[in-house]
């Protein structure tokens, strides 16, 4: 969850790790420290709470020079937000980053302590630099002594040293804490994402699980879990050195909802024909599986998880296949029966994150017969463990609340799907033929939907002095509210939830009031007259409704309901189009109230523990 970058090279380093940390801070963060080694072999440290720009102005200040250095963010999970607990963590002669959660650090803590070393933080990270300036008592290699240290932890890390005695190499270890490796010309980096390192390389190697690399200026020696020495494959990035820059756009957030149209382009080119879905550009092997396949188990967290619930209607509905959905820090915690020739399908937009990889990793030895992903960064860990990989090509999403992410994941399943249906002779030609239109004219769709934008922000006023709101959907429309829900009260820290409208009547109507907004979904279908039931009972309360509905559902405006009358769209990709006044809804009410957008309080972006 936190951000790591490092450097050998033969020029000063700090500004380097510093703007790369920039880049990283979408990653959600409480403080952030860089240190560098210079040619006298003095180690220099600066940590900040607070913002990656007060460690920018702490630097300029107190400028360090140097060729060797690593930098962090924190998110805070052991001991409070503080400059003592902010990384790097210092032992003797070495400094450390990590990312990640030690789960033996107390006993750790307590066998360094009877050794003599005096803690000065309450993280965990700190025992791994004691440890490997213990290690580094009985070798003289620091690579030997990372290996001797990592056999003793236990938990999830992806860590950097630097020994500021040899300022010219890093050793990294990765396990469950995603590294990746940045190559220069006389010059090699680190970090936690690649896009921290966009401004000085496009070569890039991802650790695997259980790898520990030394890096110098001018090598790159990787080990695998077994400790041999292992070449790994080199890819050529072609993300944007300006990914990261908000552009005309007050917000990431912002920028990456006005977005969506051209990501759902690029998730849909080179898979769907002018009337098919193309099979085999789901993946290698797709084909053989997909045919296969007698259930989805469907596993994911926050947004993805509502993403995954939406698709459950379109495999059961479209397809004929049972589909099941679950969060995956349940899943991975409980005992379950695996189906017969189930599937078993990930969704997430880092691919690192932690439950759902660890799902993953439990699943394939309780007899899925495959594994699938549908996830927006090529070389995460999801990706490269599963057995197809279905990338959803959104581009870089900085806003920790997932927009465009969400959007592409239900593209991607759709298309899956249909690809699914027409596979095991559930969907037609016919049929297959109108959800390919449908997905067609959705990028046009979505733009007809951010056409609200304004009438949105007015109606976000009415939010200004409110401290709870109710969401309300039926069939997939009950996910969409969720997502609603979710979206609200990440970035205005509204109490918001999500019901099936037909569940008002089994407890949630007690909450109505006239200080209670109630958001309803209601496109024309087989259940708007049960859905205009549910909101005459809200109406009989005496609630603030706020309608979503086209023009055939036959919506008036009254007091105490306000209509949006949004365009009528097909039904099947109606979810998705749903899906943007919400998040424009969100958006707007949070900027009244004031919140950081993009990087809500208490929340990260990539969340890589558990």
């Amino acid at each position: 969850m936190c951000g790591i970058v490092g450097a050998v090279a033969q020029r000063d380093v700090a500004e380097i790790l510093i703007n790369g940390l920039h880049r990283l801070e979408y990653r959600g963060y409480d403080s952030a420290g860089v240190a560098v080694v210079n040619e006298q072999h003095e180690l220099q440290r600066v940590r900040c709470l607070g913002k990656v720009k007060a460690l920018d102005e702490a630097v300029a200040v107190k400028p360090l020079i140097g060729g060797t250095g690593i930098a962090h963010t924190r998110w805070a999970t052991h001991g409070e937000p503080s400059e003592a607990n902010a990384h790097p963590h210092v032992s003797g002669n070495f400094a450390v980053v990590h990312n990640g959660i030690i789960e033996n650090h107390e006993e750790l803590r307590e066998l360094l302590k009877s050794r003599g070393y005096v803690f000065l933080s309450q993280t965990d990270t700190e025992v791994i630099a004691h440890l490997v300036e213990w290690e580094m008592r009985s070798t003289d290699s620091l690579l030997e002594a990372v290996k001797n240290v990592v056999k003793q932890l236990t938990g999830a890390y992806g860590m950097v040293v630097m020994d500021r005695r040899e300022p010219t190499h890093l050793v990294a270890a990765r396990s469950g804490s995603p590294l990746v490796i940045g190559l220069g010309i006389g010059e090699n980096f680190l970090a936690s994402d690649q896009l921290a390192l966009l401004s000085v390389t496009r070569r890039f190697i991802f650790l695997e699980e259980g790898d520990i690399a030394e890096i110098t200026r001018r090598t790159v020696d990787i080990y695998d879990v077994q400790g041999n020495k292992v070449e790994r494959e080199i890819h050529e990035s072609n993300l944007e050195n300006d990914a990261a820059e908000k552009g005309k756009f007050r917000h990431f957030m912002q920028k990456e909802i006005f977005e969506q149209p051209t990501a759902l382009i690029n998730t849909m080119e080179g898979r769907i024909n002018h009337n098919n879905v193309i099979v085999e550009a789901i993946g290698n092997g797709a084909k053989a599986i997909l045919e296969n396949v007698q259930h989805v188990q469907i596993v994911a967290c926050g947004t993805s998880y509502n993403a995954g619930m939406v698709a459950r209607y379109w495999f059961e509905a479209l397809a004929g296949v049972s589909c099941d959905v679950e969060i995956a820090s349940e899943f991975r915690y409980r005992k379950f029966v695996t189906r017969p020739n189930s599937l078993l399908l990930t969704l997430s937009q880092s691919g690192e994150t932690a439950d759902t990889l660890a799902a993953l990793r439990l699943a394939k030895q309780k007899g899925y017969m495959a594994a699938m992903t549908i996830c927006n960064v090529a070389g995460s860990s999801l990706v490269r463990e599963s057995d197809l990989a279905f990338m959803t090509r959104a581009g870089v999403e900085i806003g920790v609340a997932s927009t465009k992410a969400f959007t592409t994941q239900l593209a991607a399943m759709l298309m899956l799907v249909t690809a699914m249906g027409k596979l095991n002779g559930n969907i037609s030609d016919e049929k297959e033929k109108e959800i390919v239109k449908a997905l067609h004219s959705l990028p046009a769709d979505i733009e007809k939907s951010l056409a609200f934008d304004k009438d949105i922000e007015l109606l976000a006023e009415d939010f200004a002095e409110k401290h709870h709101a109710l969401f309300l959907g039926r069939g997939e429309y009950y996910p969409i509210a969720m997502e609603a829900s979710l979206k609200l009260k990440e970035i205005s820290y509204i109490h918001a939830e999500a019901y099936a409208a037909g569940e008002l009547k089994h407890g949630p109507l007690a909450l109505i009031d006239a200080d209670m907004p109630v958001i309803v979904v209601a496109p024309t279908n087989d259940l708007l007259e049960k859905v205009k039931s549910n909101i005459e009972e809200v109406r009989a309360r005496g609630g603030q409704l706020y309608v979503f509905a086209d023009k055939e559902a036959g919506f008036s405006e009254t007091e105490g309901m306000k209509i949006i009358t949004m365009p009528n769209v097909n039904e099947i990709i109606a979810p998705i189009f749903y899906t943007v006044p919400m998040q424009l809804l969100a958006y707007h009410v949070a900027l009244i109230k004031g919140t950081d957008v993009d990087q809500p309080r208490n929340l990260a972006k990539a969340v890589t523990v558990e």
